[in-house]
């Protein structure tokens, strides 16, 4: 498996790159079941190269977060060394961009060249680019003398073993690591055999492995029938893609194993990482195959959430556990941490913060002094995020602040004050003031506001202004028990006044 410490693509068996199926759920569990390599779904350069390298802390994975909050490539280090990162691209630059972003969780680098598909192709990614040798060269170049882990490829045929040849020949040259080739020609589609003779062809022409793509309809049905492919392609690996997608357990030797076995152990992959509950029922209906209209299939079908989709599987009480575990580790992440110091849950930076009403003048409050900055930094004004749990009926806030996210792990009685918590939150990580009594005076909040005590007040007028705010607060509490206790508050009404 391993070379001097890099990935080796010699007598391999390796889960397919597959989009929507490829995620980390997957990937985990072809391994557990005898996969030695695994390709992520193919993921494209330009979203990929927006993405934020993201440390879960309590999931114990690294994300790549989009703009748009949405994990486009999650992995963990059970996977670390076994990981290739498929990524579809035209462009050299942007390519290297991307690898050097993943390089250092990932196994090795692969570049779609034989996606068919509209959506790879319209941009001269996947099938497109073999028509390109030219851009294929410079992409392969640019990515092996750029990165620190092995670069590959995974190509389709060309119409002549010929061309096929001559193409792979100037692959090799480029410095790769290993080749993958799907035996079908870029219009033809899994209904159509595959073309062992051109793979053969292929690993004759060429002294780097090459890894056998396209059995799984025709030639590999079960565990024992990977070696027989092997042989007939005369490849030195394996690369399963549709049959791994159905039973995840043709890669073990002990197999096969019944669907509806490697269908819960792929769901109980699937709560534990946090996998999108779409992903995850689409993933049960691939393998649930002419099953899925019978009443489990229904039943996933029907699922909105992965709580239903755990329903199904009667792993409701995984699900529960699972939660609870989660919820262990980021009360252990927050306690563990001084509140001066921030954590990392996702892409939400996090902090142990109450808000102290009595510890800001009558007149100012942390949101001011947030939007007042975001003002003058000439940025969207922030927006808050405000949830309600079920249980005592708190609340916790999500700020967001030019693109990133900030919250307090601790939360609050109110919605006002959930709101302040995460402003102070994003105030302290940022460094910018937050308007506390006895502050040096900031200039952000004008200063009619900001010196209320000059304004006719005494020294004294303050004390008593400071308590009328702490007894305020705890009316604020008297309100909050009366809402546990059944009131009629709506948590989703306007947005509180600054």
């Amino acid at each position: 498996m391993m070379a001097a410490g890099r990935l080796s693509f010699r007598d391999i068996t390796a889960l397919a790159p597959m989009v929507r199926v490829g995620t980390l759920p997957m990937r985990l569990l072809a391994l557990d079941y005898g996969a030695d390599v695994v390709y992520c779904e193919e993921l494209i350069d330009i979203k990929m190269a927006q993405c934020q390298r993201v440390v879960n802390e309590v999931l114990q994975t690294v994300d790549f977060v989009a703009p748009d909050d949405r994990v486009m490539f999650r992995t963990c280090a059970k996977e670390k060394a076994r990981v290739v990162f498929q990524m579809g691209t035209a462009d050299p630059d942007r390519a290297l961009t991307v690898a050097r972003l993943v390089e250092k969780d990932v196994a090795a680098i692969d570049v779609n060249m034989g996606c068919p598909k509209e959506y790879s192709t319209k941009g001269g990614m996947g099938a497109a680019l073999l028509s390109d040798p030219e851009k294929i060269e410079a992409i392969l170049r640019k990515l092996v003398t750029g990165v620190s882990v092995p670069v590959t490829c995974k190509i389709r045929i060309l119409p002549s073993m010929e061309e096929t040849v001559r193409l792979v020949q100037r692959i090799e040259k480029t410095g790769i690591a290993a080749l993958a080739v799907h035996g079908r020609f870029k219009e033809e589609r899994p209904r159509h055999p595959v073309h062992c003779d051109y793979i053969k062809a292929v690993a004759q022409a060429v002294s780097i492995p090459v890894i056998a793509n396209g059995g799984s309809l025709d030639l590999v049905k079960a565990n024992a029938d990977i070696e027989e492919f092997r042989k007939a392609t005369g490849a030195s690996s394996v690369m399963l893609g549709r049959a791994a997608m159905w039973n995840a357990s043709v890669f073990s030797s002990q197999g096969p194993i019944p669907v509806e076995r490697v269908m819960e152990e792929y769901l109980r992959y699937a709560i534990r990482y946090d996998n999108h509950a779409f992903n995850t029922k689409y993933c049960l209906c691939q393998m649930l195959r002419d099953k899925v209209e019978s009443p489990l299939g229904k039943q996933v079908q029907a699922a909105q959430t992965n709580v239903e989709i755990s329903e199904a599987f009667g792993l409701q009480d995984f699900y529960l556990q699972t939660q609870e575990q989660l919820q262990v580790r980021r009360d252990s992440l927050y306690s563990s941490s001084q509140p001066d110091q921030p954590v990392m849950d996702g892409d939400v930076t996090m902090m142990a913060i109450k808000f102290e009403r009595r510890e800001y003048p009558p007149q100012i409050t942390p949101k001011m002094f947030l939007l007042e900055w975001s003002r003058k930094e000439k940025l969207e004004q922030p927006l808050y995020k405000t949830v309600q749990r079920s249980q005592d009926r708190a609340f916790q806030s999500t700020v967001t602040v030019a693109e990133k996210k900030y919250r307090s792990s601790l939360w609050e009685k109110s919605k006002k004050f959930a709101e302040q918590a995460a402003a102070i939150v994003c105030l302290r990580v940022l460094g910018i003031p937050e308007g506390r009594i006895g502050e040096e005076d900031s200039g952000l909040v004008c200063k009619r506001k900001r010196e209320w005590k000059t304004n006719g007040f005494t020294e004294e007028e303050g004390r008593k202004k400071r308590h009328i705010a702490g007894i305020q607060q705890e009316n604020e509490s008297s309100e909050f028990a009366a809402a546990a206790n059944g009131s009629h508050h709506k948590p989703n009404g306007p947005a509180a006044q600054l």
